[in-house]
Order: C-alpha cells, then structure tokens, then sequence
C-alpha cells in the first residue's frame, strides 16, 4: 500500500501545533511540522482567546505539510467555546476564554428559567459554570448586541473549519460539550433554548466525525471527533468493552465509553455528562480539574523566581516524607487562574487537612488528591452503568507523570495501562483514515495502537 499522509491540527489550552500522521497500511508515523503557544488576551477586563494568531499558526503548519501531498487535514481543539459570525459570515467579536467571569451566576439564573433536571434530561451534560450555555445566558443577561447580529454559531473548531472550507456546520462531538444538544437525537435542544431567551435560528447543522467539509487549498478537510476528548478517546488502545480511561492533561476526563447516553435520576445526582464519541459510541465521564492546578501553582513559583520543570516537580513530590493533604481538587476557587498554592493552602486550612509547606510538599499534595478523584469518578460511573472496569488507560499528555499514574493504581485498585501520549493526535488522524477508506474501523485502529504500531 502507497503510505498516505494526513495532517492532524491539535489546539490545546496551553499549545497548539500541526502534526503529519504517515500511515503505511500497517504503521503509522508522527511528525511534528508546527508547534505554537496558545496565548489569551485581556481586553477591557474580559479574558480572549487570540484566534487570529492561532488561525495564522495553523496556516504556518500546512504550508510546512503540503510537500508531504497529505491526503486530509482534521482539526481539534477544547470544548464549550465558540465564536459567532454575521450576516456575511465575519467573525463577530473575538472567543472569549471558558474561565473567563461572564458565567457567574448564570447557572442559578438558567435553573431559574428550566429546572436543573429538564437541563440534564434534555443534554445529559455535567453542570459546570464553563459550558457554552451559560456563555449563551450571559450575552442574553447582558442584552449583548453581539446576539442582534448574530447569523451563525460556531464551536472553537468549527470556525476553524469554516475559515479552511467556508462550510457552517457543527460536528456533533465537540457540539455535545455546549450542553446545547439532545444527546439521543443530535439535534440542538431547540425547544430549552428558547425558554432560556437563546435565538434558535444562529444554530447550523450538526454533522458526524468522518464528514468530509471541504478543501482548504485543494486538500480535504475531514471532521474528525473535532473534541480533543473525543479524539483522544478514539486512540485508547481497547481491546476489551470493560475500560476506563483517563484523557490527562489540563483537564482530566474520567469516563467509560458507551452505547447510549445514559440520563437517569442517578445520573444527574452524580453530576456526570454524556458526550458524543465517534461512530455511535456516547463518553459517560465526569470533568476532573487535572494537571491545570499543577500548571498554575508553577507560574506562581517562576514569578517568585523559582522556574521548576514538570520533571522537577514530580522528583520533590516522590521524596515527600511528611503526611500530605487531600482535598477536592474541583473545588470551584481553582478554575480561574491565580495564586494556588495559597488557595490549597487556604482549603488546606478550612477542611483540617495538613497544609503544604514546600513546592514538593504542593505537588505530592496536588497529584494525590487527583487519584483519589479519579479513583471516586471512576466508583460513581460503575455504579451508574451497571459496569464492572477491567482496565485504565491513561493517555495524553499526563500519562508522562509516572507518580500520578501509579497513584490512581493504588487509589483506584486497577491495572493502569498508559499511552500513548498523543492520543488526541493519533485519534484525529485515525479518523481521517477511516474516513479516507485506508483503516477498516475504529476496532481495527485500535488494535493498530495496541500493537504500538505508532512512531
């Protein structure tokens, strides 16, 4: 078989980069051609996205790929943001950042409006201040004139899409995470929205990973599972229906791959969402605060003049004699960005756990009490399945952190099976090629994982 090539675009919270994927009809081979930062913007107080130079970065990394002759390109990125375009298809006011202050309040305004349960029972996606709808709410609360204007409504990836191939449509992974969409029909929940005030006419057509969108000069543009969890997911190396896995990195999803969605009342009262995976699969997970804690406490340090490395970090935390604290890590003072070693140390306090005195003491502390979390979802989603886990597969990113790893083990009392770690990328890439007619399916892609058939 002639090796094909693909080019896999991955935005995450901290980077982005364009990847070329070479796929042999056995292997595959990843290339890195462009790796960029993803820097936010404050404008008048409001915390953005910089669209415009992540646009111009992806642009830099496919004119690196086109002497490769790829055969498609597929772009992911993170969930719940969006940018909204006008009549004439210009992009209205620059994304604004998930963690951004604009959600405050919003959920109680939204519950107010439909009861929280008619919210899960029309989404089935876990309450967190971030998601798109109370965004939505917000620019409604606000009489935002953005929303008079508006003609179009376009997740983060697909206003990427739409500047490559000029098509206004939404894939129906990434979609999912908006908490706007009937996850049984996979259609938008019209009829919530528009008790919320939300205009109904801006949303476009949902399509499924593996659709073909266009060309961005002359190479096809495939939707792969755009969510990057999605697409991370699509890499777990699986063999069996009884995993788990853990998608780690700025965020730590923690979920089961399922059938249907499942929305019944204990559900709801575990706070767990169902997204859409590829090929009629459902993601029943639960959003973990992950390595973000982790990452803020070292901005804090380096802006005290003590600039540790990740490796670093984890070394101090392995040779911590002391008891070390355990606390939620979703605890609502960590999602925005700031001084978290003194906010641990402030929950620390309140909850009578031992305060950390030390980075090594932070860190041992921090990845601690993720296993546990980990560990508590991984309980909750059992128990609301019906399902027995066999095995973890911790991939992404975090599953570089050997400390962590074998933490959750401990925790959880499971085989933990890591890697690969650029499942986000391998899984974009893999559904291109299925699409592409180069891989049979999904089972047969994850098997070619399994194989470490990967370079």
């Amino acid at each position: 078989m002639a090796k094909k090539t693909v080019l896999a675009v991955d935005l995450g919270a901290e980077s982005g980069r364009v990847m070329a994927v070479h796929f042999d009809g056995a292997r595959l081979a990843l290339e890195e051609l462009h790796r960029f930062p993803n820097t936010t913007v404050v404008i008048n107080g409001t915390l953005h996205w910089n669209f415009l130079r992540l646009w111009s970065d992806i642009q830099a990394g496919i004119e690196k790929g086109k002497a490769l002759n790829p055969a498609s390109i597929g772009v992911d990125t993170w969930g719940v943001d969006f940018g909204l375009l006008d009549k004439q298809g210009g992009l209205i006011g620059n994304p604004v950042h998930y963690r951004d202050g604009r959600t405050a309040n919003m959920m109680e305004k939204a519950f107010a409006r439909v009861p929280k349960a008619e919210i899960f029972a029309q989404t089935g996606i876990q309450f967190m201040p971030i998601n798109t709808l109370y965004q939505m709410l917000s620019l409604v609360e606000s009489k935002s004139p953005q929303l008079e204007i508006a003609h179009t409504f376009l997740t983060a990836p697909d206003l990427l899409n739409y500047w490559l191939t000029g098509a206004k449509v939404c894939e129906f992974s990434n979609a999912t995470t908006t908490q706007m969409v009937n996850p049984r029909s996979g259609t938008w929940a019209i009829e919530m929205l528009e008790k919320l005030g939300i205009p109904t006419h801006i949303f476009p057509e949902i399509v499924q990973p593996g659709t073909r969108l266009g060309e961005y000069d002359g190479i096809p543009v495939i939707a792969p599972a755009c969510h990057d969890t999605g697409s991370a997911v699509a890499a777990v190396p699986a063999q069996t229906e009884n995993f788990a896995y853990i998608s780690s990195g700025t965020w730590s999803l923690v979920g089961l791959e399922t059938d249907a969605p499942i929305l019944t009342e204990a559900a709801l009262a575990a706070n767990v969402t169902n997204e859409g995976g590829v090929y009629g699969t459902n993601r029943l997970l639960k959003n973990v605060m992950g390595l973000w804690i982790l990452q803020q406490c070292r901005v804090t340090w380096a802006g005290e003049g003590k600039a540790f490395s990740y490796g670093e970090l984890v070394e101090m935390a392995e040779n911590v004699t002391v008891e070390t604290a355990v606390f939620n890590p979703n605890d609502g003072r960590f999602l925005t960005p700031g001084d978290h070693p003194q906010r641990i140390r402030e929950l620390c306090r309140e909850i009578g756990q031992p305060i950390p005195q030390t980075p090594g003491e932070t860190a041992r502390a921090t990845l601690q009490s993720l296993a546990y979390a980990y560990r508590d979802v991984l309980n909750e989603l059992q128990a609301i399945s019906n399902r027995t886990v066999d095995v973890v597969h911790i991939v992404g990113g975090g599953s570089q952190n050997t400390l962590l790893n074998r933490m959750t083990a401990v925790a959880a009392g499971m085989s933990v099976v890591t890697g690969p770690i650029e499942a986000t990328v391998i899984g974009n890439a893999l559904v291109q090629l299925i699409a592409l007619g180069e891989i049979k399916d999904i089972q047969e892609a994850r098997q070619i994982v399994k194989e470490g058939l990967v370079v």
